[in-house]
């Protein structure tokens, strides 16, 4: 369903991306991982059509990012680290809206959105104003309104943000659900248990470049930890942070 070529991309101030081929399964859940600034979020949008790259070829649901624009953009979903809301209108109004954007047929429309309000716990919501909602409730109202029209890839930018326990739980259950009927889940994410528990294959970003991709128990095997958890693998992989012996609270006196 995602298939990239040499895909490069290089902004003024440095960073980006370098020389990116791989390729996603239809119905798999891949993670993909990184520090800051590693290029994760410029993949998302080069892959979502929202900006070109410099060199290199991708197809997403085989459509050319670059080229099929429009026609790319009618069979996938974008949820941004930080999702824009229209505050004044109610859960249920963003999700028709959203749902007319693409087209939807009235009956599916609010069947649909019935189904996401109940499994994302938000029935006695629905009908109020999204000014109201908490961080995660607002969170769960942008996937909602990104699986309204059921794409067949879903681009996902750090979708358990601001999420309780519970909350990022049925996120990660929705999702294996939907790659299980045989969308394809692309996301990213910072907490790495969710990604751990969630993922059939993984891809490791440092420096815009990727120097990793498969399974656990293929990454396992590429830095020789056979039981490592996943935190482990990337830290090998990207290099654990150094902190500095700080000289706070040496004088402190209780």
């Amino acid at each position: 369903m995602i298939k990239v070529e040499g895909l490069t991309k290089h902004y003024p101030g440095g960073a980006g991306i370098q020389d990116l081929t791989f390729s996603v399964n239809r119905g798999e859940l891949f993670v993909f991982l990184g520090p800051n600034g590693a290029g994760k979020s410029s993949t998302i949008k080069i892959l979502t059509g929202l900006i070109a790259p410099d060199s290199g070829t991708a197809t997403v649901a085989g459509k050319n990012v670059s080229r099929e624009r429009l026609a790319l953009k009618r069979l996938i979903g974008y949820m941004a680290e930080h999702p824009y809301l229209y505050e004044k209108l109610t859960g249920r109004e963003f999700l028709r809206f959203m749902a007319d954007i693409y087209r939807v047929p009235k009956e599916a429309r609010d069947r649909r959105s019935d189904e996401l309000f109940t499994a994302f716990e938000m029935t006695t919501a629905a009908n109020q104003l999204i000014e109201t909602y908490s961080q995660g409730m607002r969170q769960k109202i942008a996937l909602a309104s990104v699986l309204i029209h059921e794409p067949a890839v879903l681009f996902l930018d750090e979708p358990t943000n601001g999420l309780d326990p519970r909350s990022a739980r049925v996120v990660k259950d929705i999702l294996r659900q939907i790659c299980d009927r045989g969308a394809t889940v692309f996301m990213t994410t910072h907490v790495l248990e969710i990604a751990e528990q969630m993922c059939d294959r993984v891809g490791i970003l440092k420096d815009g470049e990727l120097v990793a991709i498969g399974s656990l128990k293929d990454l396992r095997e590429t830095v020789n930890l056979l039981d490592a958890s996943l935190e482990q693998i990337f830290l090998a992989l990207t290099g654990a942070a150094t902190v500095p012996i700080l000289g706070l609270y040496e004088t402190a006196t209780p």
